[in-house]
């Protein structure tokens, strides 16, 4: 997933402001109690999440993918004053370990977590997003786009996660359904004519996209 050296890695992570205390609690957490560990957000995609968040200062964010809740807490600190966040995970084993997460920070009033189907979910959320963040199963990322690009603000802004797929997606050896679906997501969107984006080679790929 890391694209650049462990050395090199270090060096930008030691020059990237810190983690706060729960987020560092989540991050030792997920390492030493949760499987795939490696599918957490982490320190310098965090913060970069957390700086873009705070730059476009959003009103209604949508994230498709709790996880542990890293990533949600860590866009949660640039919410516009009168902002929310609604988190959507599948998995319903984690749901009791993450909601203590979001009890301790002080935006807990403003991150709403649901448990179930995304594609089910979402229709039920009436807001018009202004961030949304993609970091589920890959085979239902075109779906989840569809989904919610129509709902987005014009001029919002939307982050897909693991677009590079630890480099299959340049692999032209590489066939299986994960990366053929990734491929073709990135295409869809580098053909959108209602969009603009860039890929950028962050950890696992983080694909930036704003709608005109």
């Amino acid at each position: 997933m890391e694209f650049i050296g462990e050395e090199l890695l270090a060096y930008a992570e030691a020059h990237t402001s810190p983690e706060n205390k729960l987020l560092q609690q989540i991050n030792r957490d997920t390492h030493a109690y949760i499987l795939m560990p490696r599918m957490l957000s982490g320190h310098l995609q965090g913060r970069l999440l957390a700086m873009l968040t705070s730059m476009i200062r959003p009103k209604a964010v949508l994230e498709i993918g709790t996880y542990t809740g890293y990533s949600a807490l860590c866009m949660a600190e640039g919410l516009h004053p009168d902002g929310v966040l609604h988190t959507i995970d599948i998995n319903e084993e984690l749901e009791e370990r993450v909601r203590g997460y979001f009890e301790q920070s002080p935006r807990a009033d403003r991150i709403h977590y649901h448990i179930g189907n995304a594609l089910e979910v979402v229709p039920g959320l009436r807001h018009a997003w202004d961030l949304v963040f993609i970091d589920a199963d890959k085979r239902n990322y075109l779906a989840y786009y569809k989904l919610v690009i129509e709902q987005m603000a014009p001029g919002g802004y939307m982050i897909a996660d693991n677009v590079l797929w630890s480099g299959k997606v340049a692999q032209a050896a590489a066939t299986d359904k994960d990366t053929e679906a990734l491929r073709f997501f990135n295409r869809t969107i580098q053909d959108d004519e209602r969009v603009e984006n860039v890929l950028l080679p962050v950890r696992d790929g983080l694909m930036i996209i704003r709608k005109k």
